[in-house]
């Protein structure tokens, strides 16, 4: 397959540059790849859409305001974007400048912080920022929240509120799980009132979910890294879900990416460490049911793991669909429910 295989066109104006002023106020296309169906709702109706016994899995990663600006030490403004902390001082970062830094070279933040590059890989760099206090907490005080490239605006002061989750409790993200901006607490009890669990899994999502796709052909695309953990508890209430004939909902593709890397042989078993899983077309999930997600780039690899889960023409079709009927689409935009062909409630879990 390539990449062109999942181009569709997409008016401008569709692109979602605000939130809704509440976060279930959206849209809902319910996608059923078995009878090939499609059907506009809304999110409010959600805990109508579910069952008593079915359990949504959310990622509680928390986004870290990760953009910062600076000054080579030999002139010249700097943007830096951290793609992920790799310790307690260094990131792996993404960097807007007009000529490139050396190694050895220094950016001097807004406080006088300097942050050393330590070298480069591909198109990232690796930075030491030399303070006392710990990259988390220099984020915190000098960082900006990193709203996506398509989102034309400067972050304000309601993004460091909607461009997080209401669960979100680790952090470590620089670029938000989306499918779990929908969620309000008015929902969550709503759900919680018809018997449908919850549970959560942590990814670090990275700005690398924004690169785009530099080779044609999908087997020569090497995916990024993300830091993950999906811990025994979770695992336990998989298992408990599925005995009683529950469903297994992801709310993102981020939970598919943790919970499909956690699956070994067709297994689902605590995992903490780092993930580059690619999901593509002919790829066999083992660990969901279902998947509430947003609506995706065109030829990026999340549109790529929805289609493997519902096919690529079906998914292509509801893309379409929602052009048609004007949906909002990708972060801060509406989202679709896809039930996928051949859910199977009691595979892949054994003892944990």
């Amino acid at each position: 397959m390539k990449k062109s295989d999942f181009h569709f066109d997409l008016p401008p104006e569709l692109i979602a540059q605000q939130p809704l002023a509440e976060r279930s106020a959206g849209r809902l296309l319910v996608l059923d790849a078995v009878a090939e169906s499609m059907v506009d709702r809304q999110l409010r109706e959600l805990p109508e859409l579910l069952r008593a016994g079915d359990l949504l899995v959310f990622n509680d990663t928390r986004v870290l305001p990760a953009r910062l600006f600076g000054r080579k030490v030999s002139g010249g403004a700097v943007e830096i974007l951290v793609e992920r902390v790799t310790g307690s001082h260094e990131a792996t970062v993404q960097l807007g400048v007009s000529k490139k830094p050396k190694e050895g070279s220094a950016i001097e933040l807004a406080d006088g912080t300097l942050a050393r590059v330590l070298g480069r890989e591909g198109e990232f760099f690796r930075l030491r920022f030399e303070s006392t206090e710990s990259l988390e907490k220099l984020l915190l005080r000098l960082g900006r929240m990193p709203l996506p490239p398509y989102i034309e605006r400067d972050p304000g002061a309601a993004d460091n509120e909607r461009y997080q989750t209401i669960f979100a409790r680790e952090p470590g993200a620089v670029a938000a799980p989306t499918a779990g901006l929908h969620f309000d607490t008015n929902l969550l009890d709503r759900l919680a009132a018809r018997g449908i669990e919850s549970a959560h899994i942590t990814l670090h999502v990275g700005a690398g979910t924004f690169q785009p796709m530099r080779a044609e052909k999908l087997e020569d695309h090497v995916m990024h890294r993300e830091w993950l953990n999906v811990g025994a508890e979770l695992i336990e209430k998989i298992q408990h879900t599925r005995a009683a004939g529950g469903r297994v909902i992801a709310v993102g593709t981020t939970v598919v990416r943790a919970l499909e890397s956690a699956s070994r042989d067709g297994v689902l078993e605590p995992f903490a460490g780092e993930t580059q899983i690619f999901i593509f077309p002919g790829y066999r999930f083992t660990s969901i049911d279902g998947l509430l997600t947003n609506f995706h780039l065109p030829q990026s690899t999340l549109l790529m793991l929805v289609s493997a889960l519902a096919g690529r023409e079906f998914i292509l079709d509801a893309y379409r669909h929602a052009v048609e009927q004007r949906y909002r689409f990708f972060s801060y935009g509406d989202a679709m429910l896809v039930w996928p062909k051949g859910r199977d409630p009691g595979v892949g879990i054994r003892d944990s």
